[in-house]
């Protein structure tokens, strides 16, 4: 459930009533700043991003459109950068990536995770220094294998025996090493959705801790010619709030690294603590500070690493969605309004906006809560419980679920919804033939296109017709 407002407030008499703790806005067109990238506030009820106007932007681009703060992404890459100054901290080109995103990433000293043959190919264009990319990803080909070999990405993560049997394979026939770590599944239930959550064991990621096949991998890379074994990596999952699932994984694998020391003599260098740190989507979302983490996750390793006798590995970190997910809105225009009387006489608003599903599938896929606001103008008018939907032909294309807005919404005006810089572009697709949204980099003023709207061309580019 969602709202852009203060906490608070009351419900309204008679009011349909959301979850309990949905209170009506004692000022409606205000903003909760955490839930905003760092440079959005209002005007006038316009919303303002970059020191842009978004109504004036829209008009240059159409809706809906993707609108993504620059600056605030790279104060957030800067905070995780400074916070984690011992580690290597890894971007998540998955959540977003285009050419002008990682550019971004390099220069703010960041390195990069990438977990396809494409993402590979977006941060190569961009001129990313290829030993500063980590590839991920539970079922790569002998091809990609290949190409990442000879392109020399710094670390490439395994993820299987197959894998580590076509690794051996690649480097044979080219005469050269790859570097690797090996992602272990370390049983922790991290408390997040059942789809986001991958350190349990019942899933497709990682060798198990628990059954020895993480140390039978290690076995494995560590005899293979050329393979380089950096060290193991651990992901818990992703949106977490705080550090206590990495205290529980931490101390299983560092044990499985005491024990690789002991029993095959090798020292390894290295360890990914993963990440996947969470974002405020809503009120009830309480992020913590990348300075409160790296200080709480160097404690838990360096604690863990004197029990148990061994040295320190070098640490690396996957922030995640905590760097662009706060740091784009999507903006909307609404096309109708539909008041639906329910049971006991309730009355549940139906804005439906020009996009939906296509350009956030995370409402229908993860059940994912989003807040939003009227970005267009300021409003008097008493707010009333609302349900922002999308175009598309599916009762379950919801992009807010619940938020209140002003009960004199109409068609044309903006609606924005914010933190949706994650995942929202980066799994948008063409359902109903929809056309893929622009996104707009926005700074000190200025605005360009990174990644430009779909057209027609470009739909039926791959259709080939009736031959």
């Amino acid at each position: 459930m969602s709202t852009t407002h203060e906490a608070g407030w009351a419900h309204a008499s008679g009011a349909l009533r959301g979850p309990a703790w949905l209170r009506q806005p004692s000022d409606p067109n205000a903003l909760v700043a955490h839930l905003w990238s760092q440079t959005a506030h209002k005007v006038a009820g316009e919303l303002h991003v970059g020191g842009l106007a978004v109504p004036e932007l829209v008009a240059n681009v159409n809706t809906p459109a993707y609108v993504l703060d620059e600056a605030d992404f790279r104060a957030r890459a800067r905070a995780f950068r400074d916070a984690f100054a011992e580690y290597d901290v890894f971007y998540a080109g998955k959540a977003f990536l285009c050419t002008a995103v990682a550019r971004w990433v390099q220069e703010e000293g960041l390195s990069l995770d990438v977990c396809s043959d494409g993402e590979l190919t977006v941060a190569l264009r961009a001129g990313f220094d290829p030993a500063r990319i980590g590839y991920h990803g539970n079922n790569k080909s002998q091809i990609e294998l290949r190409r990442a070999v000879a392109e020399g990405v710094g670390r490439i993560i395994v993820d299987s025996f197959d894998e580590i049997a076509r690794l051996e394979s690649v480097t044979a026939e080219s005469g050269t090493t790859a570097r690797v770590m090996i992602r272990v599944t370390a049983g922790v239930e991290a408390h997040t959705h059942e789809y986001i959550a991958t350190a349990h064991e019942d899933q497709k990621f990682g060798f198990s801790i628990t059954s020895g096949d993480a140390f039978e991998a290690v076995r494995r890379v560590q005899a293979a010619p050329g393979i380089e074994l950096l060290g193991l990596h651990s992901h818990i999952g992703s949106q977490i709030f705080d550090s206590s699932g990495f205290e529980v994984a931490a101390r299983r694998v560092l044990a499985l690294q005491a024990r690789v020391s002991e029993e095959l003599g090798v020292t390894l260098p290295e360890m990914d603590l993963g990440g996947g740190f969470g974002i405020a989507y809503t009120t009830q979302d309480d992020p913590s500070d990348p300075a409160q983490l790296a200080t709480e996750m160097s404690k838990i390793v360096e604690h863990e690493c004197r029990a148990l006798g061994i040295p320190e590995p070098r640490l690396s970190i996957e922030p995640g969605r905590a760097i662009v997910g706060p740091a784009m809105c999507t903006v909307y225009t609404v096309g109708t309004v539909k008041r639906v009387e329910l049971d006991g006489g309730a009355v549940r608003t139906y804005v439906s906006v020009d996009g939906g599903m296509s350009d956030n599938i995370r409402t229908a896929l993860y059940d994912a809560d989003y807040s939003c606001t009227i970005a267009s103008r300021a409003s008097d008018a008493p707010p009333v419980l609302a349900r922002v939907v999308g175009k598309h032909c599916e009762a379950g294309d919801v992009v807010v679920k619940d938020e209140f807005l002003p009960g004199d919404i109409r068609p044309g005006d903006l609606v924005a919804v914010p933190g949706t810089g994650a995942y929202c572009r980066s799994m948008a697709s063409n359902y109903n033939h929809a056309l893929r949204p622009p996104v707009v980099a926005v700074r000190d003023g200025v605005a360009r296109v990174v990644v430009r709207r779909e057209t027609v061309d470009d739909l039926l580019a791959t259709d080939m017709g009736d031959q």
